[in-house]
């Protein structure tokens, strides 16, 4: 899952960016109100994070900017302003949610998936699964068949965009892109290497392999070998 901090506070972003990267997501910043709606506009995300007192561009005027444009990615206010009035108009404003700081992060990251669940018009708890494999999205829990399974952050967020994308081919830059929050270097092997962990994992002791690769395009994701 991907996401778009727009804090112009360092050591918030910093920690921002610390905690969300260990949960698993993807984290793209930007320190200016401009900045960040050339990456809104530019990059699809899951949610966006916006502080209110931003330069060149203020976090009310930004969200109003940005939902002009028909972009309906989650929007969370996070500010210090936390008086009614300005819970009100960043709402207003288009903002889904609103936060106050300080804040602490437990809730953030609850708030920032409850988001996504409703933007996906799902409902509690978010199970993905592909044959006898499941990913609980709440729980951050993954089995195959009875056995649990052991991840770590980057490999749970590439099997989550897996299962999200399941039958449909995904290259290495769309991996790139959404799993880590990085532009794709060709010269790299990162996804052959996650991949190949990620099998060893959810594949190898297994019959049914779920993880094929598509020679020339990318990988995906199913439960045949069609």
């Amino acid at each position: 899952m991907k996401v778009l901090l727009v804090e112009d506070d360092e050591k918030i972003t910093r920690f921002v960016e610390k905690g969300l990267t260990s949960a698993g997501f993807a984290v793209d910043t930007a320190a200016t109100g401009t900045q960040g709606f050339e990456k809104a506009f530019d990059t699809p995300y899951d949610t966006l994070i916006i502080d209110i007192m931003l330069p060149e561009l203020d976090g009310f005027s930004l969200i109003r900017k940005i939902r002009a444009h028909e972009n309906n990615t989650p929007v969370i206010v996070l500010s210090a302003r936390g008086r009614v009035d300005d819970r009100i108009k960043g709402l207003e404003a288009g903002a889904d949610d609103y936060l106050t700081k300080p804040f602490a992060f437990s809730e953030l990251l609850a708030r920032i998936q409850a988001l996504i669940r409703r933007a996906g018009n799902v409902t509690d708890p978010v199970i993905l699964t592909c044959k006898d494999l499941s990913l609980d999205i709440v729980k951050r829990r993954v089995k195959r068949g009875k056995d649990l399974i052991d991840l770590q952050p980057l490999e749970f967020s590439l099997l989550e965009y897996l299962l999200r994308n399941q039958d449909r081919v995904v290259s290495k830059t769309m991996i790139m892109e959404h799993v880590w929050h990085y532009n794709f270097d060709p010269m790299t092997n990162v996804v052959e290497a996650r991949i190949c962990r990620l099998r060893d994992k959810i594949d190898k002791d297994y019959p049914v392999k779920l993880i094929h690769t598509v020679r020339g395009a990318g990988y995906v994701l199913r439960n045949t070998d069609a």
